[in-house]
């Protein structure tokens, strides 16, 4: 993904916010997904997880909450746009999540 961030109009967004499977799920949420890619991509393997922990706290304070119907989506469009090693870093974060459950 060569742009993590947009300025808030539609055409400055990264191209997998743009993905028309997305249109059904609220920017607010995809901009959280986005701030959360951009801010982990430099994490280590040690650090994510105190970083998911704060990030879940983020979420619900700010009252963000996924469906597994939407993250399924939202995983496959950004999957589209990710390098291998984005690829590489999203498994290890999804990884960490389940054993979070």
């Amino acid at each position: 993904m060569a742009d993590y961030m947009g300025s808030g109009n539609s055409t400055d967004k990264p191209e997998w916010m743009r993905e028309p499977s997305l249109k059904d799920i609220p920017v607010d949420k995809l901009d959280f997904l986005q701030k959360m890619v951009f801010e982990s991509k430099t994490l280590s393997q040690k650090e994510l997880m105190p970083f998911l922990m704060a990030l879940a706290q983020r979420s619900r304070s700010a009252n963000i909450t996924f469906t597994q119907e939407e993250m399924t989506v939202i995983i496959e469009a950004i999957k589209k746009y990710s390098t291998p090693e984005e690829l590489m870093k999203m498994n290890q974060i999804m990884k960490l999540m389940q054993r979070r459950k």
